[in-house]
């Protein structure tokens, strides 16, 4: 039978973890390595100063030190007999969507699950209101596993999902947003629980959104594939051409203009 890790940035005790569990019982072997904590916001940290503590609740649940990419990587060389064939990371408490991607633990893992050459999902789940109810999500992100445990072909393959609040009317494929949403603190220097939690949706400008956005405010599940080579290639040339004096360009058939 295939293999599933799981893990999140919301913690080893995170509802919306056991949700995605219960939701793959009977389509693969389960292994769990999530944090021992919540650790929202830690993007694409690794623990490098201190010792990481594994604690093992039972053969297939662990809880770790670490961060959401300390808890996949540790899973891939230390827990796992053989590599996971799927990694799913989440049901994350709120969105992430637009650059809230570089924030974002739970994106983070499958980022890093990715870069191991395993298919990965990260899931994320928009608030409107609590109880937060997984339902949906949790429905939608079996489907999709299954799928993707059924493909060839997919190695690598990293793809950011948000779920929107209530029944979703349809699912889209979509691009990574760019709209305006800076973090704010308040005079104690935090973040107020709003602005970590999920982005302010129903307030946002219909010009400052891109296509994830719309999706979820469409009541539609957002896919955004996600690729590792973060380059502007578009960039490339007119750097070269603005700024002749520092970059010295030649040109490589097979790569195009190199600095």
């Amino acid at each position: 039978m295939a293999l599933i890790l799981l893990t999140n940035d919301d913690g080893i005790e995170a509802s919306g973890l056991r949700s995605l569990e219960l939701s793959l019982q009977g389509l693969a072997d389960l292994l769990v390595v999530a944090p021992d904590r919540e650790r929202s916001a830690v993007s694409h940290g690794l623990t490098i100063h201190s010792p990481l503590e594994l604690i093992t609740l039972d053969p297939r649940h662990h809880r770790l030190s670490g961060t959401p990419a300390d808890c996949v990587i540790f899973a891939i060389m230390h827990l796992a007999a053989v590599p996971p064939d799927l990694v799913i990371s989440g049901i994350n408490h709120g969105a992430n969507l637009g650059d809230n991607l570089m924030y974002s633990g739970t994106v983070a893992a499958a980022r890093e699950a990715s870069r191991h050459g395993i298919p990965s999902i990260a899931i994320s789940q928009v608030i409107k209101e609590k109880p937060i109810n997984f339902q949906e999500a949790a429905k939608f992100v079996r489907h999709l596993a299954e799928e993707m445990l059924g493909k060839k072909g997919l190695s690598g393959i990293c793809l950011n999902v948000n779920v929107p609040s209530g029944r979703p009317r349809g699912v889209k494929i979509t691009r990574q947003g760019c709209a305006v949403h800076l973090p704010e603190f308040s005079a104690s220097g935090r973040l107020s629980p709003l602005e970590r939690s999920r982005h302010r949706l129903d307030h946002a400008k219909k010009s400052e959104i891109a296509e994830d956005f719309h999706a979820v405010i469409d009541q539609c599940i957002s896919v955004t594939p996600l690729q590792r080579d973060q380059t502007d290639f578009l960039s490339v040339p007119s750097l070269a051409e603005e700024i002749p004096g520092i970059f010295r360009v030649r040109r490589n058939p097979r790569m195009g203009l190199i600095p």
